[in-house]
C-alpha cells in the first residue's frame, strides 16, 4: 500500500498518485497520522463497497472499545444497563402522559 500525504494530494491532485500501481490501495495521510484510504473500485462493485462498509464498522468497534476501556464503560453489567434502559423508558413513558 502507497503513501501520499493529504498536502500533496490536495495541492497536486492525480499526479501525486501517477507512482500508484492501478489497483493499488492508497493510503492518504496527514500531520496528526493516517487519514483516509482511497480503494480502487475493480469488478463487483456491490461486494468492494460491502468490504469497505465492514473495514469501516471495525475500526469504529476499535474506536468504540478504546473509549470504553479508557472510561471504564467495559466493565459496565448487564444488569445497569438494563437499568439505565427502564429508567429511560420510564421518563419517555412520563413526557407522553403530559
Amino acid at each position: 500500500m502507497r503513501q501520499v500525504s493529504l498536502r500533496e494530494f490536495r495541492t497536486r491532485g492525480a499526479k501525486a498518485l501517477e507512482a500508484v500501481p492501478k489497483g493499488e490501495t492508497v493510503l492518504l495521510a496527514g500531520q496528526q497520522g493516517p487519514a483516509y484510504f482511497l480503494v480502487p473500485v475493480l469488478g463487483d462493485v456491490a461486494l468492494e463497497d460491502r468490504e469497505l462498509r465492514r473495514a469501516m464498522a471495525k475500526a469504529s468497534l476499535r474506536e468504540n472499545w478504546a473509549h470504553a476501556n479508557a472510561s471504564g464503560l467495559d466493565e459496565v453489567t448487564a444488569e445497569r444497563i438494563d437499568l439505565e434502559i427502564r429508567e429511560v423508558r420510564a421518563v419517555r413513558k412520563r413526557a407522553k402522559t403530559r
